[in-house]
C-alpha cells in the first residue's frame, strides 16, 4: 500500500498567514480553487499547549473539506512529517497578495 503523502499549506486570509497540515489536496472542479482535506493537527495532549494550533482547530472542527482560492495559496510542499500549524500576522510583511485572479476563466465557443 502507498504511503499518503503529508502536505504543507500556506495562504493568506483576511490579512493573517495560515499554515496547515493536511493528507488530501486537489484541483477543484469549482474553477479557481484547491480542496483540502483530511486535516493533520497533534493530536497529543501536552502540557504546553501552542495557542495557534488551538486556534486553527477551534476553526477547522467539524469541517470535512476547504476550498482555498488559488490566488490566496502562497505555496504547497509535501513534507516527510508534519510540523506545528500556525496562524502568523501579516502586518510586517511587505509582500502583499494580488486579490485579481490570473486566470482569464472558461470562455464560450464563439459559432
Amino acid at each position: 500500500m502507498a504511503k499518503k503523502g503529508i502536505y504543507k499549506v500556506v495562504f493568506v486570509q483576511l490579512g493573517e498567514v495560515y499554515e496547515i497540515y493536511a493528507e488530501a489536496i486537489y484541483q477543484s472542479d469549482m474553477y479557481g480553487f484547491i480542496e483540502v482535506e483530511e486535516y493533520i493537527f497533534d493530536q497529543n495532549s501536552q502540557i504546553v499547549v501552542d495557542p495557534s494550533e488551538e486556534k486553527l482547530k477551534n476553526e477547522f472542527k467539524g469541517v470535512q473539506r476547504s476550498y482555498i482560492p488559488v490566488n490566496c495559496i502562497m505555496r504547497i510542499d509535501e513534507v516527510d512529517k508534519r510540523g506545528t500549524a500556525k496562524i502568523t500576522s501579516n502586518e510586517s510583511s511587505k509582500v502583499m497578495p494580488i486579490a485579481n485572479s490570473i486566470f482569464d476563466g472558461p470562455t464560450k465557443k464563439k459559432d
